[in-house]
């Protein structure tokens, strides 16, 4: 199984769609460890999701990984330089 299959890209969703990936990874394919990535404003979101799945969901995972870092994008429009935006990924793990 790629490690790709056990990531969950936090974007726009409402939270809930992402807990529901979470819980979805973690139970249709038997996973050990689950990973949620987002960057620049969709962090929070990720936080979010991580402690509502953990907390309130299954009290068995924990969190063991955090990476946070800066991603260099491209201008945009009208821009001259290039933006960095920060990143996080948060692995979860069940006991």
């Amino acid at each position: 199984m790629s490690r790709d299959s056990n990531t969950v890209y936090i974007g726009q969703k409402p939270t809930m769609n992402y807990v529901l990936a979470v819980l979805t990874n973690f139970n249709s394919l038997d996973t050990k460890e689950v990973t949620i990535k987002a960057r620049g404003q969709a962090i929070s979101t990720a936080v979010d999701v991580a402690e509502i799945a953990r907390r309130k969901f299954m009290k068995e995972l924990s969190v063991s990984k955090i990476n946070i870092g800066t991603e260099e994008m491209p201008p945009r429009e009208g821009e001259s330089k290039n933006r960095n935006i920060s990143t996080i990924e948060i692995t979860l793990t069940r006991q």
